[in-house]
């Protein structure tokens, strides 16, 4: 697609825009500031725009409406609880140490070269701008009571927006991402494959006595703890590698004393694999280590699952045209292709409603969520990365093969999240 380039006529100005966001970083559910810089640059360029608002902070707009084949361009507007970042609130603890801010700038850069070029129109297909609060998965305490009110109901931006009907009318989104580390070469990343997660609780129940004058008579909840952390340990040996399985028990509650045998005590620990099935096996095998650890100590076990996000399988189809346009971009000069990590995000619980991509972008210093983490190549972030993003509309236009699109409710949705939440007690080995 042929086009007169303003993205770098403006330039200063989103670049501005990315810093004021990341020096106001903000946590899910709770982007004032962030919502509020959104709205005004959108009406800045588009004094006509409509802006549909959701989930507290999230936005949606869109150009060229009444199309048949309709696209959505995804931000996020949320930061991480990280206070020992050296750009974090000090009130807060937030930082934006994942990218987010620069997503939304590349948007914003984005809605105006389609604005002002009136590309949109000739494109056959609607697209819509959907900025989205709380992809991290974090300050849960807080959205416990945000769902306590009924505001929420779920803690993910993606997963409430679908259910509140954002994503309806949606055929396909497509997201961006920072990639953590340096990289020698401006460099982008396709069809990189995310892992799903949940969290397993486990309540370990036993009895309390006196530690040196009858501790024959006690059941020791600590040692039933330790003992599920041993067979956790021995249990990895097992893990298939290629699901990237990853597990983190650590202690969540105790109240413990030197001279008490211990009667309760809460391990808790989340739960990566690269698909469903896995997680399920997985989180069967637990369950067994947890219930067999009380078992052989007399004590009891709880167990609790809360799911995270579903594992995101990149569709493979629409990164042929990041891919088409990369092979004809001459500022951007490498690519990564068809890798997998244990990084998690709602983009999966999105891919199981509609196909999606999410393109990985450098110009980072710092590991993702580390207390490093900035951008160092902001030209390339904020002026040749949307330039490209724009070629990739182009490639998208007049080309989308509706054979290959699929679409599931909302409601299909829950029932997948149900079938992992209530799962059968099956605890025997399985291949």
């Amino acid at each position: 697609m042929e086009a007169d380039f303003l993205f770098s006529i403006y330039y200063e100005e989103i670049k501005k825009l990315g810093e004021s966001i990341y020096e106001n970083p903000e946590l899910g559910y709770k982007e004032k500031h962030t919502k509020q810089a959104v709205i005004d640059y959108l009406r800045k360029c588009n004094s006509e725009c409509t802006i549909q608002e959701f989930s507290t902070t999230g936005l949606r707009t869109t150009l060229g409406e009444g199309k048949p084949i309709h696209i959505a361009f995804l931000a996020e507007l949320d930061a991480v609880y990280a206070p020992s970042h050296f750009r974090s609130d000090p009130k807060t603890g937030a930082a934006h140490n994942c990218g987010h801010y620069t997503q939304v700038a590349i948007a914003l850069a984005l809605y105006r070269q389609l604005v002002e070029s009136k590309a949109y129109k000739q494109f056959d297909y609607t697209i819509s701008f959907i900025f989205v609060p709380a992809e991290e998965y974090l300050d849960l305490a807080f959205r416990d009571e945000l769902m306590h009110k009924g505001v929420i109901s779920h803690y993910g931006g993606k997963p409430e927006a679908m259910k509140l009907g954002v994503f309806d009318d949606i055929d396909l989104s497509v997201c961006v991402h920072a990639m953590g580390g340096e990289f020698a070469k401006r460099t982008i990343e396709i069809d990189c494959d995310l892992a799903g997660f949940l969290y397993k609780r486990y309540t370990f129940k036993g009895k309390s006595t006196h530690a040196g004058f009858d501790p024959f008579s006690s059941v020791n909840a600590y040692n039933m703890s330790t003992l599920f952390h041993t067979a956790i340990s021995l249990g990895r040996q097992q893990l298939d590698e290629k699901e990237k399985v990853r597990l983190n028990p650590i202690v969540m509650e105790s109240d413990m004393s030197t001279n008490v045998i211990p009667n309760h005590i809460k391990v808790g620990t989340d739960l990566r694999t690269l698909s469903t099935p896995y997680m399920q096996t997985v989180a069967k095998r637990l369950d067994a280590a947890a219930q067999g650890s009380a078992m052989a100590l007399q004590g009891e076990v709880e167990i609790d699952t809360q799911m995270g996000y579903l594992p995101f399988q990149q569709d493979r189809y629409l990164s042929t045209f990041v891919k088409a346009a990369y092979e004809e971009d001459e500022q951007i000069e490498d690519i990564l292709e068809d890798n997998s990590i244990s990084a998690a995000g709602d983009i999966g619980d999105l891919s199981y409603m509609m196909p999606c991509i999410q393109i990985g972008y450098s110009g980072f210093t710092g590991t993702i969520h580390g207390d490093d983490f900035i951008d160092v190549d902001p030209e390339y972030i904020y002026d040749i990365f949307p330039k490209f993003l724009f070629q990739v509309l182009g490639k998208l236009n007049g080309k989308i093969d509706r054979s290959k699109m699929y679409k599931r409710s909302y409601q299909e949705y829950v029932q997948v999240i149900q079938s992992i939440l209530e799962q059968k007690e099956e605890h025997g080995i399985e291949a």
